[in-house]
């Protein structure tokens, strides 16, 4: 389930890519099977385990193209440990709502950034996320859990603020919204709840299957409910 839209970051055969704050890699699977050397970095040791793995997987049964290479690589966000203008792109997906100084990842993220570079970020939508805090404090007040609801206008200002030039955004997952409104209002970790398990398996075969009836409804939800928020952003050159 991707949340960065490929036709707007221009990832090409030879480009190095890192996938800031990986977690599973969903977006790091994706840049190698369109032939770019990613790096996924991430403090989590054990998603970076479980990337790691999915990267030899995806080579044994050879849907890496030739000359790509996916590493993976662990530290922290707010001092990575690459060189200035180390990355032709960045991908920072759901990450910066969980790092109390975002500026400073906001400031990394442009250092290793070539010039003419670009960024995709993303972050939780303003009212499905307002929504969930008002359901549910555990929601965001766990242990590695969101920190900030952000509002358009200010991620657009600290990016803007750090010397990058904002282009368009999106919206992405709006069919997820109201699974996340469920969850806290059931209890954020009451997996077995009937409501919540038959929304979660609504969700795994819209994913599995994409029919037309779910693409639609998501396409139309989006704007309103998406969970999601997608900028991108470039460094000028």
């Amino acid at each position: 389930m991707l949340t960065v839209d490929f036709s707007r970051l221009p990832v090409r055969p030879g480009d190095r890519v890192l996938d800031l704050g990986c977690g599973g890699g969903r977006h790091a699977f994706e840049v190698l099977r369109r032939g770019a050397d990613v790096v996924a970095f991430d403090q989590d040791l054990k998603e970076l385990e479980g990337v790691a793995a999915m990267f030899a997987a995806m080579s044994k049964a050879g849907e890496i193209p030739d000359g790509a290479t996916g590493t993976t690589v662990s530290g922290d966000a707010l001092a990575m440990p690459f060189p200035d203008a180390s990355f032709d792109h960045v991908i920072a997906a759901e990450v910066l709502e969980h790092i109390p100084h975002d500026t400073q990842a906001i400031a990394e993220i442009v250092r290793v950034l070539k010039p003419g570079g670009f960024l995709a970020v993303t972050v939780p939508s303003f009212l499905p996320e307002r929504i969930c805090w008002a359901l549910s404090e555990e929601y965001h007040t766990a242990p590695g859990g969101h920190i900030r609801i952000y509002t358009l206008a200010e991620l657009k200002a600290k990016l803007k603020a750090a010397g990058l030039r904002v282009g368009p955004h999106h919206h992405a997952h709006g069919l997820h919204s109201p699974y996340w409104w469920i969850k806290c209002a059931v209890g954020v970790n009451n997996n077995d709840h009937p409501l919540a398990k038959r929304y979660h398996d609504l969700l795994v075969w819209d994913i599995m299957k994409r029919p037309a009836v779910t693409r639609i409804a998501e396409r139309l939800l989006n704007p309103l409910i998406g969970k999601s928020v997608v900028v991108y952003a470039r460094k000028p050159a």
